[in-house]
């Protein structure tokens, strides 16, 4: 029964993941370069998730999830140098491109060895203790981040992609970078003050509540969503039709965070361990999720 239920839901995941990136390829690759008769967005969709399948057969070998992250890294870099190239074979790559892929990887760069290093550190990461003891579960958090590479970078692929020449940057491309910019910095600077927090033996077994911590209990997230919608806004000069759908990005980033996977998660596992707790019950009420009061003075 227990094999037959995670057969069940590993082809779900799969089967869901395949709909979505198939729906979200097809409807923005329409001005998209072809590669051998397959549009260029189709190719990159392809690669995020073929190279996470890849990855997860020696992961659940050996059952690890160290190198997690890090392949996710590494298939952001891949799918943009690839959409870069397939872009190429209309046009040289314009300012436009260059700037959003750089972005991106100077992103990926920066967020994939943090969480590697992380789990390095640890050990283990706890969301996969039940996951990797079974390859038809494990292949769950590889598909779907297969489908979180494809999505969030789905501006960037259709922006890369394009055939023919892009329109020059404007004000929408400027708007774009500065929220980037705020948007990181806040996810490196919560980064930072969390590792730090962290590596003091008197702040083990508390939660954060230092720094921004102390003005939102997941500003990291906030940043990533920010980030995310900064890379929108370079879509705005250059998007027509059903390319518009890869605006999907930034509300994806702030759903799956939001709703599903990051501040859903986080909240119940404080809950357990801090629930209890007048001073964590004050702070849960007094601090907001994601966007800080915008107030002066110490909490």
């Amino acid at each position: 029964m227990g094999i037959s239920t995670d057969l069940q839901r590993g082809a779900m995941v799969v089967a869901i993941t395949l709909a979505v990136m198939g729906l979200v390829a097809g409807a923005t690759g329409a001005n998209s370069v072809d590669i051998r008769g397959v549009s260029g967005v189709v190719c990159c969709a392809a690669i995020a998730l073929g190279i996470q399948w890849l990855a997860w057969i020696p992961a659940s070998l050996k059952r690890t999830e160290r190198f997690y992250d890090l392949v996710g890294g590494l298939t952001y870099i891949a799918v943009i140098i690839f959409s870069l190239w397939a872009g190429s074979q209309s046009e040289p790559p314009g300012h436009r491109e260059l700037i959003v892929s750089i972005l991106v990887v100077i992103w990926s760069i920066r967020l994939s060895s943090f969480l590697f290093l992380r789990i390095h550190r640890a050990g283990k990461d706890g969301r996969f203790d039940n996951l990797k003891t079974s390859p038809v579960r494990f292949i769950i958090p590889w598909s779907l981040q297969g489908l979180w590479v494809f999505i969030t970078l789905s501006v960037v692929v259709v922006i890369n992609s394009q055939s023919g020449p892009s329109p020059e940057l404007s004000i929408w491309d400027g708007i774009g970078l500065t929220v980037w910019i705020i948007g990181f910095g806040i996810e490196v600077l919560a980064d930072s003050q969390k590792a730090t927090f962290n590596a003091k033996p008197e702040n083990r077994g508390r939660w954060i509540d230092e720094g921004l911590w102390a003005r939102s209990r997941h500003p990291n997230y906030l940043g990533e969503i920010l980030l995310w919608t900064g890379i929108a806004c370079f879509g705005i000069p250059c998007f027509e039709g059903l390319e518009m759908v890869a605006w999907i990005s930034p509300l994806f980033v702030y759903l799956l965070l939001t709703k599903i996977s990051g501040v859903p998660i986080l909240d119940e596992r404080c809950l357990e361990r801090w629930g209890d707790n007048p001073d964590y019950q004050r702070y849960r009420s007094e601090t907001p999720a994601l966007i800080p009061h915008l107030r002066t003075g110490k909490r």
